[in-house]
């Protein structure tokens, strides 16, 4: 059953026999409207005609975000719907319990919003919650998850640090929500430790991306998590830390993450672009674009998308950490790091922030920032220039689009 809200309108689909563990009562008093499928699909058109198809014949297309350019299809087989499953799983583990109930305001048109929170929830018939908004709103979504009693949870990192810079109503005791996962950026110690205070548990982070999605997690109710990691590789996976020919790197040293073929949720190609594919790939490795590193026990650190890792003075230096530690200032809503060229330098570290209501930029605000930055990081990180805006440059998954910064900067 699927309860979309409309506003002051509330309509609720039962999928049967899918969710048919759903009992009746759970759809009463959600509001008038309700829809059976398998009614629907009585009345379809009678010539109607299964196909038989395999693991590797095409299912969906999902287009990439266009954080570093122009968005491509990535066209996926029918082994991605049951390969997402441990992935899907792990950080809500263990999932479905009784009474769960799966809220995201992830678009379902993206990866994360279709292959990460809806689809996984019907399989396991676990009622999802949506409501149609042209624009996150932090508060909105607090009184979502109380109202809707919501259970389990997707929010992408922006969106959390959004709730993060907004009242929340009357602390953990307001919600019913069990497990809450995050991952299409690296959500930040900052951000977990508020996660720990506003919902009374560990919120879980996944990696992935719309070519191969959901293949490194962490799950704190079995001791998978380490502060300021994105997690281990998830059964069914290989990936590793490589360099540019393709060579796995030694535990602790910098490189791409990448992901090996075959693997359940890779995709099959980039629709209508052969030469990106081949360019996706460094033999069987799959690249991603990301720089990471792996420790001794697995664990894997995101550090930045290639176009993101700063280089300054002879350091390379990720903007994760630095804008962890900007929205710890009290100021700070939304922060973004980017480099800007510099000819001594080659690039120095400039940080763009939105500034929490009742704040007012100022010269004098921009040097408290950045003394506040120099204290706590290494003196090379801290940023040099300062810029405040009104609003954060952002794709509809809610990824900060940090080549539109670069090109302000």
């Amino acid at each position: 059953m699927i309860r979309v809200d409309f506003g002051d309108q509330q309509r609720h689909i039962r999928f049967h026999p899918v969710v048919a563990g759903v009992a009746d009562d759970d759809v009463a008093g959600l509001g008038e409207g309700a829809f059976d499928f398998a009614g629907l699909v009585a009345r379809a058109a009678p010539d109607f005609m299964p196909v038989d198809t395999g693991p590797d014949d095409p299912a969906m297309m999902i287009y990439t975000s266009g954080t570093t350019g122009q968005p491509k299809g990535a066209l996926h087989g029918h082994r991605v719907l049951l390969g997402h499953l441990p992935g899907a799983e792990l950080p809500h583990y263990p999932f479905a319990q009784a009474g769960d109930r799966f809220w995201t305001p992830a678009d379902w048109a993206w990866a994360g919003g279709l292959l990460d929170a809806l689809l996984p929830s019907l399989y396991h018939g676990v009622p999802v919650v949506a409501r149609k908004v042209e624009k996150f709103d932090p508060e909105e979504a607090f009184a979502l998850m109380v109202k809707a009693e919501v259970r389990n949870a997707f929010i992408p990192p922006t969106a959390l640090r959004m709730m993060r810079a907004a009242p929340s109503p009357r602390g953990r005791h307001a919600f019913s929500v069990r497990s809450i996962a995050s991952g299409g950026e690296s959500l930040g110690i900052e951000a977990l430790e508020w996660g720990k205070e506003a919902f009374g548990l560990i919120i879980n982070e996944f990696y992935g991306q719309t070519e191969c999605n959901l293949v490194v997690g962490s799950c704190a109710s079995i001791g998978m998590v380490r502060p300021g990691a994105i997690g281990k590789a998830i059964p069914g996976h290989t990936v590793a830390v490589i360099d540019g020919e393709g060579r796995e790197c030694k535990p602790g040293d910098l490189g791409q993450i990448a992901v090996k073929r075959p693997d359940p949720v890779m995709f099959l190609e980039y629709w209508g672009k052969p030469d990106a594919t081949r360019e996706k790939f460094v033999g069987d490795w799959m690249t991603t674009g990301d720089q990471g590193v792996m420790d001794e026990e697995g664990y894997f650190t995101f550090i930045g998308r290639d176009d993101d890792v700063i280089t300054s003075a002879g350091y390379r230096i990720g903007p994760g950490e630095i804008e962890d530690c900007l929205i710890k200032h009290p100021a700070v809503a939304l922060a973004a790091v980017v480099g800007k060229p510099d000819p001594m330098r080659t690039e120095i570290v400039k940080a763009f922030i939105v500034l929490k209501p009742g704040h007012t930029a100022s010269d004098a605000l921009a040097g408290e920032v950045r003394d506040f930055v120099k204290t706590r990081l290494s003196a090379h990180e801290y940023p040099r220039e300062v810029a405040f805006i009104a609003e954060m440059p952002m794709t509809t998954t809610g990824k900060v689009i940090r080549r539109l910064l670069r090109e302000r900067a």
